[in-house]
Order: C-alpha cells, then structure tokens, then sequence
C-alpha cells in the first residue's frame, strides 16, 4: 500500500477521530493554540504600531521589530521557554508563536496608520480633534482593511507552524504527526501523512475564511490600494 492509499484509509477510520486524543480533540488543541498566539500578539503589535504611524515615528524601530523576530527561529523558542518559569505545555507554545505573529500584525498596523489621507487628518484637527480621538476616531477605522491583512497573514502563519508544538508537549496536530513517526515506518507513513494533510488543510481554509474577511472590511475604492500598501508592508517586513 502506498503512503496516499494508507493516509486514505486512516483518515477513514472513524476511531481516529472520535477517539480520546484522535483528530477532533487534536484539532481543537490546535484551533485554541492558534487563537491564544494571534491574541496575544494582537495586544502586543497592535497598539505598538498604531501609536508609531499615528506620532509618524518610528518607522526603523517597526523594521527592527519585525526583523528581529523574525530571525528568531519558532523551533527555538519552543526548545528555550520550557526551560523558564513557563515549563512545558501551552503557555510556552503561546508566546513562542505570539513572537511568530507579531511581525505583519505590526508592519500593516503602522502601514495601515501612515495611509491615512493626510487631508482626513487635517479636517478632523481642524474640527478640534486630540490626538487619541483622531487615532480613535480618523485613522483607526480607516485602518481597520490594513489590521485585517495583517491578521489573516499572522494567523495562517501560526497554524501553519502550531504543529511543532507537540516537541514540547503542546497539543495540536502535529501530535498526530508525531506519533506516526513514533510507529514503524511502514505502519506510520500513512498517519505521518496524514497528519500533514490535515495541518495543510487547515492553514488553507484559515487562509480563504480570512481573505473573505479582510475583502468585506476593505471598501471597493481602496481594494487596489490596499493590495499595493499589502506589498510594501511586506517589503518591510523583509528589510527590504
């Protein structure tokens, strides 16, 4: 039997995904992983990078961010914070992949901030606005299409890098994957497949359920605009 024809039959088998520790509790495993990560990196990039685009500064300091965080390998991370007071399990695996999330949630909230038309800006000073109403008021919702492009892209990059948690005991489907490779190779190559296609499978619908998303928050005017703002934020995000 070839590793398609096996991974076929066991995610046929509905034992392996009613059973304790089978599928659906390993989906949900990872589905609240992922969730926690993109939260917490959303407390953290968010605010950060709307009060920067809103002073207009800082725009090397977002770079930095990004790039720092992004040399930082997730594999390492979760190998490194189990041995701190987080021990093993989740609260490592949150904040290893909340590191992960942070650089588009980052870079598209200051990009989304620095896109603002300057004449929206001026109109609302002229009509006596602070600064924390204007960034509350003008150039937080007009950002809002930006903060969606950064979430889809932080989100399908945590589920996609989620399944190394079970290195660390985290849960999550690679726990799947991970118990295949524990069997003999011919006996776990279609669980080891298997796995893979489930995580794949999830970081796509991810992927498609939050394109929707950011296009029903994007007004059609600035659809074309935000595709090019979306590039150069990546470009920055790159240090390019």
């Amino acid at each position: 039997m070839n590793p398609i024809e096996a991974a076929v039959r066991w995610l046929n088998d509905p034992l392996n995904w009613t059973n304790p520790g089978g599928i659906l509790d390993r989906l949900g495993e990872h589905l609240s992983l992922s969730a926690a990560a993109v939260a917490l990196g959303c407390l953290i990039a968010w605010p950060i990078g709307l009060w920067l685009g809103h002073t207009g500064r800082g725009g090397g300091l977002v770079v930095l961010i990004a790039n720092v965080t992004l040399a930082i390998p997730t594999l390492a991370l979760l190998t490194i914070l189990p041995l701190t007071f987080l021990g093993f399990g989740r609260p490592s695996v949150v904040v290893a992949l909340a590191v992960f999330a942070v650089p588009p949630l980052l870079a598209n909230a200051y990009t989304g901030v620095r896109q603002v038309d300057p004449e929206a800006r001026d109109a609302a000073r002229g009509m006596g606005f602070s600064g924390w109403q204007l960034l509350r008021r003008v150039e937080l919702p007009l950002a809002v299409p930006y903060l969606a492009a950064g979430f889809r892209t932080a989100a399908v990059q945590v589920v996609a890098t989620a399944a190394l948690a079970s290195f660390v005991n985290g849960g999550g489907l690679g726990q799947i994957i991970r118990a295949g490779f524990g069997l003999d190779i011919a006996a776990g190559r279609g669980q080891i497949l298997a796995g893979g296609l489930l995580v794949a499978g999830l970081a796509v619908l991810v992927e498609l359920v939050l394109a929707l998303v950011e296009r029903l928050v994007t007004p059609r005017p600035l659809r074309a605009t935000r595709r090019r703002a979306n590039r150069r934020a990546a470009d920055a995000v790159a240090g390019t």
